[in-house]
């Protein structure tokens, strides 16, 4: 009999993928776009801070599909952990990853329940 994946991950991998595609769009864009030197300065700036949060949300991303496709909590749950880490470096663009924060940890405690009910 073949296992369902779970709805829950399978929200947030998606969300996660489409924002760091949205992501890399849009601050490759901002750096390239610049007119004058204190603006790229500024996106520079910008892109530095926002480059740790980019980073923990594609760790989440990776972590977030192998806890969905391989079918286990661990992974899982060190995506929901990444998701928060990168919520909390850098808190305005915490609506982007909130969603997919609880969605991994819901889709965690549900993994979990299943191995522990085998």
């Amino acid at each position: 009999m073949k296992k369902k994946l779970n709805v829950c991950l399978l929200i947030s991998f998606i969300i996660g993928v489409l924002y760091l595609i949205y992501s890399f769009v849009y601050w490759g864009g901002a750096t390239g776009s610049a007119s004058s030197t204190a603006s790229e300065a500024g996106a520079a700036i910008a892109t530095v801070m926002v480059t740790p949060h980019l980073v923990c949300v594609a760790v989440a991303v990776v972590f977030n599909a192998l806890g969905l496709f391989m079918k286990k909590a661990g992974f899982a749950l060190v995506g929901a952990i990444m998701y928060t880490v990168a919520l909390v470096l850098f808190i305005p663009y915490f609506m982007f990853v909130v969603v997919e924060m609880v969605l991994s940890y819901i889709g965690y405690a549900q993994l979990h329940k299943q191995a522990a009910a085998k």
